[in-house]
Formats: structure tokens, C-alpha cells, sequence
């Protein structure tokens, strides 16, 4: 195998890790991801993750609640993802450091430029939690933020569907589904699969984003090395 990309950051979502209990987390499902990236890190690619936290609590789910508060609990939600990947990945042989966009020192380095790169040098994964650590913001947007401050070669979204559809494959059996899409079409169409603000961020920076389902065997792997899979959208 050939990797087709030297530096990567892999967006999981929380509900993806939450398996098909829907909520917290699957270690099977963590078990395949990590073996997924070890063989990814062997093949000698860097490799950095955002994890999101929906599995544990998402923002909107605060109803009464203020929005900055419940977005602050997403961020700690994130966390928890981190650690327990973090954990399986060391479990494994791969030496993996989390850092946090919001101070907490007693569990995770803070979040610095330099410092992630270092790792990367170093042969270590990045896992990046807290999202931006700034409320109104998403995981997305952190994902893509990251991403072009580590000036990876692709943002890869590993989601709980196989791309990206022109609406709901599960509220319609007839959604189609694209294999390219250019990102101001994600923009000027509002489609939901990754929000506006990380769509032009990925955009303006000319970052090629690649949404897959995670489910699919080795996907992660595959697309690492380049295979066509899910959803690819850049400025093309």
C-alpha cells in the first residue's frame, strides 16, 4: 500500500463511535478505527483527529439552556472521545497526544501550533478536542481550522452515511448521491453534511475535503491511499 497523502486530519464524528447503541461509546467500533490508523501511522503518514461529542451531549440538545454554556459542554464532550481514543491508540504501540483549545492541563496539553508539528516530527498522533474553544462554533469548523493550520493534505470526514446526499437518505429513499461537489455548491445550496463556515474556510485555503462512511470496510485505509470513496469536495 501507498499512501497518497503525507499529513492528514480525520474528522469522527461522535455518533459514528457511539456505534449502533447511539450513545457514548462502541469499543468495537474504536478497535477497528484505531487499527485502521495504526496502519496508517505504519505506512509513515501524519496523522491528526478531531473527534466530535455528539454521542455524549450536542448544543442543541440545551434547549432552555444557554447557548454558550451547552456549547461548553460539547467542548468537555469532545474530551472524553479524545481520552478514550487517545488510550486504545497507546494501547496499541502509537505514541498520541491530546490538546485542548480550552485549558486543562491536569489531562491534556493546550493546543499550540508548534507544539503539534513537533509531534508530528515526532511520530505521534494529534488529537485535537475542545473545537475551536469558542461556542457557536462547530466541530466541523474545527476540523477545517486545524486543517489548514497544520496545512494538511486532506481533510477526511468519517461519518455514519457513505458521502454526501442531495437530502436525507434516511427520510428519502430516493436521495441521490454525489460522488464530487464543488464547495460553492455546498454553500449556495445549504447542504447540511458539513456547515458553511468549514466549507469556506476549506475553500479560501484550497483544502480537498473526502466524506465517508466509516462503516465501510477499511475505509479510513482506503482513502488514505487514495481510493475513491464517499463524497470528494474541493474547487474543482
Amino acid at each position: 500500500m501507498t499512501p497518497k497523502y503525507k499529513r492528514v486530519l480525520i474528522k469522527l464524528s461522535g455518533e459514528a463511535l457511539a456505534g449502533k447503541q447511539g450513545h457514548g461509546l462502541d469499543e468495537s467500533v474504536i478497535s477497528v478505527v484505531v487499527e485502521q490508523i495504526k496502519t496508517v501511522h505504519d505506512l509513515g503518514v501524519e496523522v491528526a483527529l478531531v473527534i466530535g461529542g455528539g454521542n455524549f451531549w450536542r448544543g442543541r440538545q440545551g434547549k432552555q439552556m444557554d447557548r454558550t454554556t451547552a456549547d461548553h459542554m460539547g467542548m468537555l464532550a469532545t474530551v472524553m472521545n479524545s481520552l478514550a481514543m487517545m488510550d486504545a491508540l497507546e494501547q496499541r504501540g502509537i505514541p498520541t497526544r491530546v490538546q485542548t483549545a480550552l485549558i486543562m492541563t491536569s489531562v491534556a496539553e493546550p493546543y499550540i501550533l508548534r507544539k503539534a508539528i513537533h509531534h508530528f516530527e515526532k511520530k505521534r498522533v494529534v488529537i485535537m478536542a475542545c473545537g475551536t474553544g469558542n461556542p457557536y462554533c462547530s466541530t466541523d469548523t474545527a476540523a477545517a481550522q486545524r486543517a489548514c493550520e497544520i496545512q494538511a493534505d486532506v481533510l477526511m470526514m468519517a461519518k455514519n452515511i457513505d458521502g454526501i446526499y442531495d437530502s436525507d437518505p434516511k427520510l428519502n429513499p430516493a436521495a441521490k448521491k454525489y460522488d464530487h461537489i464543488n464547495y460553492l455548491d455546498i454553500i449556495k445550496n445549504g447542504i447540511k453534511a458539513m456547515d458553511s463556515t468549514a466549507a469556506t474556510m476549506c475553500m479560501e485555503n484550497n483544502i480537498p475535503v473526502i466524506a465517508f462512511g466509516l462503516e465501510e470496510k477499511d475505509s479510513i485505509v482506503r482513502v488514505v491511499c487514495g481510493e475513491r470513496l464517499g463524497t470528494i469536495i474541493d474547487n474543482n
